[in-house]
């Protein structure tokens, strides 16, 4: 069975109509195709007790997935400002759908790279948003916060990047955990997966 989950959320999160960023180390909006979450949330299912932030969330499309099937407190960071309040607009409208504890759902207009990390975010998403200059930024911020706040850090990349795969595994503590591969297409395109790092305190 198909499930039309921007109708289903109320909300609107395809490609069309987004303007590429002029910004040279942030790159264009592309959203993580529906059935890929499905496949990547069957194999690594969250719980209401997680804090995932999607870093470069363009609409919002994972935030409102998660939040919907796992009831967990998500937040998204988004520097385009046109994304931003398109994301925004969706949380408007997913609310006025399912009412619910809107203070779960956490949408920043800002440099990822500016996110102020809180004590309880220990998943992050990514979907190569940004150079690995600005990856590399994340992940001191993300170590410096496990230093302050102890506890195990879950970093889940959609079609990995090179640079930042060589940079976990050879300048950081984290470690490959997990390949979600995705039916069919990872077989053409070994790229079409996702990667799940994990730093544990």
């Amino acid at each position: 069975m198909n499930i039309n989950y921007d109708q289903l959320f109320s909300i609107d999160t395809s490609n069309k109509g987004v303007r590429k960023d002029q910004l040279e180390q942030y790159y264009q909006y592309e959203a993580t195709p529906y059935p890929h979450l499905k496949t990547l949330f069957s194999a690594y299912p969250l719980k209401p007790t997680d804090h995932l932030v999607d870093i470069g969330a363009g609409k919002g499309r994972l935030l409102f997935y998660a939040h919907y099937y796992f009831s967990c407190h998500v937040t998204g960071i988004e520097l385009n400002k046109q994304l931003y309040h398109l994301a925004y607009e969706n949380k408007t409208r997913y609310f006025k759908t399912f009412p619910n504890n809107e203070r779960s759902i956490r949408i920043i207009h800002d440099r990822a790279e500016n996110y102020s990390i809180q004590m309880k975010d220990n998943i992050f998403y990514l979907f190569n948003p940004f150079s690995i200059h600005v990856f590399k930024k994340i992940i001191d911020n993300i170590n410096a916060s496990v230093q302050q706040q102890s506890r195990t850090i879950t970093l889940i990349l959609y079609y990995p990047a090179h640079e930042y795969e060589h940079f976990l595994q050879t300048d950081t503590l984290f470690k490959l955990i997990k390949t979600v591969k995705i039916p069919g297409i990872s077989k053409i395109n070994p790229k079409e997966c996702f990667v799940i790092y994990q730093l544990a305190r």
